[in-house]
């Protein structure tokens, strides 16, 4: 049988979504790879199932697996897009709305048009973790904020943080001089990296603006990247370049970030967009 997809994206970081309350996937990486394949698939930055919640507190669940078919924890950008669907399709029709991760339930505020279509979400994407066996980060301390690290050639300090999923942040003077396809893969197979990561290069505009490329982890360059604009922030914030609330700027769009001093919860607000559906005949 034809297995029915909706492509989505936020911000131009884009899935394919499959909604597995009335279809299976047997072999979810293997599609993954197939699917996402920007020349003889859909194509994306990976596949999101939509599943009904394993936890009885969570109204839907998100299921993540990457261009390559690895397994991603978190998606900040995937989860507004999953809560659009599940609202709108009528699988949860709750403001706010809980969805079950692989880096547990969070929550989705809402902001639904008049005629019941969301445009945008505010996600609770919780504290940051920052101790380095958790990121987890193979480096000495109680933080990595601003260590001096050297990859093939690559020499700067770099801030460690994880919001489900390890992200490395470099700041720079000027992100549009950085070969993030030469740099990228490098730093995020580095074997001071036990899971990979997620790299980003940041300039700082001003206290409360910052401009970020990424190179996601099992990805590759992406236009946006919704944990990772959060790890910026925190970053900003231990490093003493910007602000608890901060607009981030990558090439397709814009993010807003707050890292709430009293909770230390992370907030993340951005849209989400349906493109099209379709069946996929595999």
């Amino acid at each position: 049988m034809p297995l029915e997809f909706t492509k989505m994206h936020a911000l131009g970081n884009d899935y394919v979504y499959v909604c597995t309350y009335r279809q299976r996937v047997d072999e979810p990486a293997a599609l993954a790879r197939r699917i996402a394949d920007r020349h003889r698939g859909v194509g994306g930055d990976g596949l999101i199932l939509i599943a009904p919640p394993e936890s009885p507190d969570a109204h839907v669940r998100m299921v993540l697996y990457n261009a390559d078919g690895s397994r991603g924890q978190m998606c900040g950008n995937g989860i507004r897009c999953v809560a659009k669907y599940a609202y709108e399709r009528g699988l949860a029709r709750v403001n706010p709305m809980r969805v079950q991760t692989d880096h547990g339930l969070l929550t989705c505020e809402l902001r639904v048009d008049a005629g019941g279509c969301v445009e945008a979400a505010r996600v609770d994407m919780g504290p940051p973790i920052l101790d380095p066996a958790r990121i987890p980060v193979a480096l000495p301390g109680e933080r990595i904020v601003d260590v001096r690290i050297q990859i093939e050639g690559l020499d700067l300090p770099v801030t460690c943080v994880s919001l489900g999923n390890p992200h490395a942040v470099f700041f720079v003077p000027d992100v549009g001089i950085i070969p993030l396809g030469y740099w990228g893969p490098r730093v995020e197979r580095s074997p001071l990296f036990p899971q990979r990561t997620n790299v980003h290069f940041v300039q700082v505009l001003a206290p409360q603006r910052l401009r970020m490329i990424t190179w996601e982890r099992g990805s590759g360059i992406t236009q946006a990247c919704g944990t990772g604009a959060s790890a910026a922030c925190v970053a900003g914030v231990l490093t003493g370049r910007a602000a608890h609330d901060v607009t981030v700027d990558m090439p397709g769009g814009q993010l807003a970030i707050a890292w709430d001093a009293r909770t230390r919860h992370v907030f993340m607000t951005g849209s989400a967009t349906e493109v099209f559906t379709g069946s996929w005949p595999d």
